[in-house]
């Protein structure tokens, strides 16, 4: 096993409060690849995304993101390395901020930044709202970016830090379905790009499963139900049985459409 690859590794996770939350979880995402976390709602994505950045304790098992093991490293100067893009970041920026100071206060993982950025950091904020696409909204203030542009902003917030692995959770969520397929293409482009982090997905909709993301990881009810490539996990068989319902996937094109009959609890 080459551990240069390594970006991500979750082995034998559990998590228990008051009742079991995750239940013996086994993860392992390499450089190459990019990964969604698929699963209904109660099945332990988010606490798992909890786990990996650091603000939900394990009860057991081991969690090594980065060459860093979780209990035996700073989890603060680790999550520097770790892009995080969430509603619970979303929420809290100031609505005065630019979208050029959001992105440089991503060297520091610091929401509202404040004191003065060095031209090096301005320069460099500068190149990634270019990448990002969203140069024009530099001089912009939070409270009028759009949401589709917002979630460029936290990603490119999230880039100043130069992260090995970026996560992102359900952030087509809100999105009305042109700004979200707009969004989601951008998202194709960057996953394409030469040196980029490996990226997580969250989702809920295998429609925003792009061509990009190669893996996908299915958790029922705290537990991983199946993990793979999209082609051995994305079959009508396997999500049925994942969410209780007569599900029919389909593929066209690279991408994906799901389809539950009108017999069955709609859980999605």
């Amino acid at each position: 096993m080459n551990r240069n690859k390594l970006v991500l590794e979750v082995r034998g996770l559990v998590i228990e409060r008051d009742a079991p939350i995750l239940n013996g979880i086994d993860w392992r995402v390499d450089r190459s690849q990019h990964w969604v976390i698929l699963g209904a709602n109660g099945s332990g994505k988010t606490s798992l995304l909890r786990a990996v950045t650091g603000y939900l304790p394990p009860t057991r098992g081991t969690i090594q993101v980065l060459g860093e093991t979780y209990g035996r490293t700073d989890w603060r100067e680790l999550r520097k390395r770790v892009g995080l893009v969430s509603s619970s970041v979303y929420q809290m920026m100031p609505e005065g901020e630019t979208a050029l100071a959001a992105v440089v206060s991503g060297k520091s993982a610091m929401i509202g930044y404040w004191g003065e950025a060095s031209e090096e950091d301005l320069a460099k904020a500068r190149r990634i709202l270019k990448s990002i696409e969203a140069s024009a909204l530099s001089t912009r203030p939070w409270i009028y970016l759009s949401q589709g542009e917002r979630q460029r902003v936290l990603i490119g917030r999230a880039l100043m830090a130069d992260p090995g692995l970026l996560i992102l959770d359900e952030p087509c969520a809100g999105l009305d379905p042109i700004a979200r397929e707009h969004f989601l293409q951008f998202l194709e482009r960057l996953a394409h790009r030469r040196g980029g982090p490996a990226m997580v997905l969250v989702t809920h909709h295998v429609e925003e499963i792009l061509p990009a993301f190669s893996h996908v990881l299915l958790l029922k009810a705290g537990r991983v139900f199946a993990s793979g490539t999209r082609r051995e996990t994305l079959r009508s068989p396997i999500l049925s049985a994942a969410f209780d319902a007569n599900v029919d996937v389909r593929h066209n094109n690279g991408r994906y459409s799901l389809r539950i009959s009108a017999t069955t609890r709609s859980v999605l």
